[in-house]
């Protein structure tokens, strides 16, 4: 009878609560780990700099999402735990909590898929700008990365209910900073990429054909959008479009 009683007691329940807490968010941590790693996120995600800089501390991005999800539950118990106990009485306090945590979970998610698409952003751009040699293209990288952060930031704000008017506001002045800026630091960027594909339609020169760029001759090799590669006696010169429509074509005949 007085078993019956002692479980009966908040305290107990409470300590229930808890451990039932914490079994519950283990095992949905595990299950979590084990989903994400038959989609595929693991291979997704390797290389980024967010995933180096997890192995580092010995954890990895699966890791951490899943273990995300099991703090939740363990979050979730214990604040009701401490409701039931009735060691902090104020409803509205308990409202406000648990309308909260699951906010500030999605937010912390939001911001964590953010670092991971920021980076992978990053390694794509940069991956498919690697032959465009320009010394401005290593910018572009950089801008999509924080770009897509500065996003991730807006969205968990947001969630957590801040007030995001002005952010927003700075966003659209980013954004069009982003333009007047990006077209004067890449002038020669665009300038190249638009005589690229005018060398591409209309085709003045081909790979194996010898011509003369300046003061620089050789067997072009390659002709893509930004740059055309030309090799003479061993060297070889990656010519920005701009400078071979500025410089003029001098095709080479035996």
């Amino acid at each position: 009878m007085e078993l019956q009683v002692l479980a009966g007691e908040p305290i107990f329940i409470a300590l229930g609560v808890v451990l039932l807490g914490l079994i519950v968010g283990y095992i949905v941590g595990r299950i979590n780990a084990e989903l994400l790693r038959a989609a595929g996120v693991p291979g997704a995600v390797e290389g980024t700099p967010f995933e180096r800089t997890a192995q580092s501390l010995g954890t990895s991005t699966v890791k951490i999402i899943a273990r995300l999800s099991s703090w939740f539950i363990y979050g979730i118990a214990l604040l009701t735990a401490i409701h039931i106990a009735d060691l902090l009485p104020t409803e509205a306090f308990w409202q406000t909590i648990m309308t909260f945590v699951p906010q500030l979970f999605v937010a912390v998610l939001v911001v964590l898929v953010g670092f991971i698409v920021a980076d992978k952003a990053e390694l794509a751009v940069s991956e498919y700008l690697r032959g465009v040699k320009l010394p401005e293209v290593s910018l572009i990288p950089k801008v999509v990365k924080y770009s897509v952060l500065y996003v991730a930031f807006l969205i968990a704000l947001a969630q957590i209910g801040v007030h995001v008017l002005a952010l927003l506001i700075l966003l659209t002045v980013y954004a069009t900073g982003l333009v007047l800026v990006g077209a004067f630091a890449f002038k020669d960027f665009l300038v190249s990429s638009a005589v690229g594909i005018y060398l591409l339609l209309n085709q003045p020169y081909g790979i194996g054909d010898e011509i003369e760029v300046g003061d620089r001759a050789g067997i072009v090799q390659e002709v893509d959008l930004f740059v055309t590669k030309i090799e003479s006696d061993s060297r070889e010169y990656i010519i920005p479009n701009r400078v071979v429509f500025e410089d003029g074509i001098v095709r080479i005949r035996d």
